[in-house]
């Protein structure tokens, strides 16, 4: 726990919460605890206080953009791929606590079980303290994303990834689509990155596009950290 809060950079008066954001379904399941002892509760609460940090923040230090252009950054800001990256950053993986089959299926490194946790985190720090130390935490997480003033958004991983790949001649990164589950109007997607034909990375996401930057986000995460 005492590595996990310096990395966060807060230390809770409450242990219990920090392990439950860090507690996945199936450990819950598979330990009897019920599921108010996983994090999908926290994670609920973690994405309010995340997407209302972000449109704060935007609102307050960009007071010439346009609402249109705000709603389009904070999306970018509170994606799947963005919690990945604070995750990767933070070795999170590591951390959780997963019951035997999601660990055996590769849970430590699926995008979908870091970003949950990663939100279920900065509900914790509130539960904890109070608003102005989780919007502290969750600033201080998204660092470098937050500076668009060159006129980017967040950071584009596949190409980050493509970049750093082009180092070393004769490597090939190539995407693939492995799934699109889910009705027309909520279809979740699967992408998967690989490089010289070996999977390097997999992430999920509400567009063929924003998984495919997931996957880089992991691959950046797994090949170059």
């Amino acid at each position: 726990m005492t590595e996990i809060e310096q990395k966060i950079g807060y230390t809770f008066s409450d242990k219990t919460l920090l392990q439950t954001a860090l507690t996945h379904s199936s450990y819950a399941n598979e330990a009897k605890q019920g599921k108010n002892r996983c994090n999908e509760r926290l994670e609920f609460l973690g994405d309010s206080v995340l997407g209302f940090t972000v449109a704060k923040y935007l609102y307050k230090h960009y007071p010439d953009m346009p609402e249109g252009k705000m709603t389009k950054l904070r999306a970018e800001l509170v994606c799947e791929q963005t919690l990945v990256g604070i995750a990767d950053k933070l070795g999170l993986g590591v951390y959780l606590y997963l019951g035997r089959g999601e660990e055996q299926g590769g849970g430590r490194g699926r995008p979908s079980i870091l970003a949950d946790a990663v939100e279920a985190i900065f509900a914790a720090v509130l539960l904890d303290s109070d608003i102005a130390q989780a919007e502290q935490i969750v600033l201080g997480l998204l660092g470098d994303s937050l500076k668009l003033e060159q006129g980017g958004a967040v950071q584009d991983y596949k190409t980050a990834l493509q970049e750093l790949v082009q180092q070393k001649s004769g490597q090939v990164l190539s995407y693939h689509l492995l799934s699109a589950t889910g009705p027309d109007h909520q279809k979740t997607f699967e992408a998967e990155v690989r490089l010289n034909d070996v999977p390097v990375g997999i992430g999920t996401g509400r567009s063929k596009k924003e998984a495919e930057q997931v996957a880089a986000a992991v691959a950046l995460g797994q090949l170059y950290n």
